[in-house]
Formats: C-alpha cells, structure tokens, sequence
C-alpha cells in the first residue's frame, strides 16, 4: 500500500480535529475600527436596555402579564444573545486575538445560533398571546419552543463534531459561524447541509409564516369589529411587536436567499450578518420601553414611587 493509500485510509478511520480556527472577519476594510467601537456602543445601550426593562417588569406587579413576561424572556435572550457574540467578536478584531480553540469556536456557535432561536421562537409566541388577546380574550396559554430550538442546535453541533479538517482553518466570517465551519472540512457534508437547511427552515420560515398567519387572523378579527376606535386601539398593541418582527426576521431572511441565490461580496456578507445580529436586541428594549403605553405608565409608576422614597428618608 502506498502512502497515498496510506494517509486516505487514516483519513476514513479517524476524525482530523484542528487545535485552533482563525477567524479571519473583516479584510482589507478602510477604518474598520470605528466600526468595532459602534459595535462596543451597540452592546452596552444593549445592556443597559435589556436590563432595564427587565427590572422594570420585574418591579411592576401589574406586568406581571402573559405578555410581558414573553417580553421578559426576549429581552434577557436578547441580554444573553448580545453577550455570547459581541465581547468575543470585540476580543478577537479589536485587540487581534483571532485564534479560537476547536472546543471554543463550537461552544461560540451553539449559544449564537441558540439564542437566535430562541428569539425567533420568542416572537412568535408574542404573536400567538396577540392572537389570543383579540381572538379570544382573556384566555392565554404557554407556547414551549425553546426545548426544540435547544435539539436542533445540538444536533447542528454534533454533525460539526464529526467532520474531519485537513485543510485550511480560515474561518471567513467574524464568529464560528455554522456554513463557513463545515464548508472548511475534508469529508462529506452533505448532511450538515440537510441540517442546515431544516435549521434555516425551522428557525426562521416555520415562524415567520406562522407570525403571518396570525395577522391574517387577527385581520380577519379585527374586520368584524364595528368600532374604528377599537380596531385602531388592537392594531396599536400589535405595532411594536411588528417593528421587532420586521428587524428580526427581514435581513436574517434576505442574507440567507442573497447567499444562494447570488455572489455576496465577503465583507458586505460579514457586515450585514453582523448588524443582523446585533442591531434587534439594541432596538427591542426602545421599542417596547418607548411605543408601549403599559410600559411608559410602569416606567412613571416606578419613578413617583423612588420620588416618594427619596422624600421619606430626607
């Protein structure tokens, strides 16, 4: 046997497992600091915002709601989402830390790709609770998708854990990011491939054609109404969620139909991706702590309550 022979069939018995992937981000872009230091201003109104409209739904006992404890949930995904990816993206391009360990890098995918289902699942109960609110008041029901979310993102992993890299560790993305991963291995992919189309289908089709098939429903609801001021008062309560809806799903969806469908520039490619990420959790907390009347009125509750502490104990 020759030692092509040789080396192929230690190929076929043996998984080849690098030590370190590098991450190769941004190339060749003019200023490219500036945009890490608005990435840094991104994740810190992130957390700031996250937080605070959690502790104000914590503190306030009247948004103790069906509804806003599913707002509850996406804001601390959005809090956990924003942590798993921005300080390590920072780390890495900022101050050229670009190696990540092989163990690493498939940690760093699973609570990206994790919390990002989690999102997505997160926004369609809301649109379920809305559906329930209109259509069937006063009767809401839990809606569990996190369990799942959870299956397919480790099944993803998984199949990672079985490809062989024998090749180039260039990852060209500016996370462990699942396509540019596996398109690095030696072995057949095939089935990384099924998976990840049925993770792009169940992550992000399955709700967002769920979510428009209850606005369809509560259209068709809110028709029979009589009152325009009652139709107006529904569709208001419904506005904000849209917004989240829109910045969510609109460029997760356009950068996966661009990336099949045509020839992406890289850095457009790495940019948008990243904006995707990183923009929704920036901009959930605003929307609902700023287009929500039960939320103004909790933030003013909160504020003549500390006023009125603050007068006691002088």
């Amino acid at each position: 046997m020759g030692s092509e022979e040789k080396a192929m069939a230690v190929l076929n018995t043996t998984f080849v497992r690098p030590a370190k992937f590098y991450l190769s981000g941004f190339s060749n872009i003019p200023h490219v600091k500036y945009y890490y230091v608005f990435l840094c201003f991104v994740y810190i109104v992130t957390v700031i915002g996250n937080v605070f409209l959690l502790s104000v739904i914590y503190l306030v006992k009247t948004l103790h709601t069906p509804k806003y404890m599913i707002v509850f949930n996406l804001a601390l995904t959005d809090l956990c989402g924003s942590t798993a990816l921005i300080p390590k993206l920072l780390d890495s391009f900022l101050f050229d830390r670009r190696y990540i360990v092989y163990e690493a890098c498939l940690s760093y995918m699973f609570f990206v790709v994790f919390f990002g289902g989690v999102q997505s699942w997160t926004l369609l109960t809301m649109a379920y609770d809305r559906f329930i609110a209109i259509c069937f008041p006063l009767r809401y029901h839990n809606f569990a998708g996190n369990a799942a979310v959870c299956i397919l993102v480790e099944s993803t992993l998984g199949l990672i854990d079985r490809l062989s890299f024998c090749g180039s560790l260039v990852i060209k993305s500016f996370y462990c990011d699942h396509a540019p991963v596996f398109l690095l291995a030696c072995n057949d992919t095939s089935l990384n491939k099924i998976v990840a189309y049925v993770v792009f289908i169940s992550v992000l089709c399955i709700p967002l054609i769920l979510i428009g098939l209850t606005y369809v429903s509560i259209t068709i609801a809110l028709s029979r109404i009589a009152s325009g001021e009652e139709r107006m008062k529904a569709l208001k309560t419904c506005s904000s969620h849209l917004i989240l809806v829109a910045v969510f799903f609109l460029p997760l969806v356009g950068t996966n139909v661009a990336a099949v469908t045509s020839t992406v520039h890289p850095n457009a490619r790495i940019i948008n991706s990243s904006l995707t990420h990183t923009i929704p959790p920036f901009l959930n907390p605003i929307v609902y702590s700023l287009k929500t009347e039960e939320v103004l009125r909790a933030i003013k509750k909160l504020c003549k309550r500390n006023g009125l502490t603050n007068k006691t104990t002088k």
